[in-house]
């Protein structure tokens, strides 16, 4: 079984994120994307899901897949490596962070807040970035 969990880390908003303070992700058309789901999730309920857990949620509502079936599609989509919430719209596009405690629950944390601030300072937490939403291009000149 693969795991998209951190430990006592902080994913900081993506380097080339367009906004200076968070957004909350709003539906589509009608459509609740990946963004607002996990969004709802995380701003519900602070320090209570893990990243594998959130992941689950999220695939099991887009999905439709019924409460009953969590066992079975737990272990049918982590047995595959799934992309971690460093790669998530919040971190990319709306300007949140997520901090991941000691026991790897997650909570959001708004770009431009003191707490955000704070967690950026702490030298006991792990910094990483959200994965960039372009490709960073990379001039290698040869001789």
């Amino acid at each position: 079984m693969h795991s998209t969990n951190y430990y006592n880390t902080f994913i900081e908003v993506a380097e080339d994120c367009k906004v200076i303070k968070s957004e909350i992700p709003a539906e589509r058309n009608g459509n609740t994307g990946i963004a607002v789901l996990q969004h709802n999730i995380l701003n519900a309920h602070p320090y209570t899901y893990t990243s594998d857990e959130v992941l689950l949620q999220v695939y099991m509502v887009r999905n439709n897949i019924a409460p009953e079936d969590t066992k079975n599609t737990r272990e049918h989509l982590f047995s595959k490596g799934q992309a971690c919430l460093r790669a998530s719209p919040l971190c990319k596009r709306y300007g949140w962070g997520l901090h991941y405690n000691a026991e790897g629950k997650i909570k959001l944390v708004p770009l431009g807040t003191d707490e955000y601030l704070q967690l950026l300072n702490n030298k006991t937490v792990k910094k990483i970035k959200a994965m960039r939403s372009s490709k960073k291009i990379s001039l290698i000149f040869f001789k």
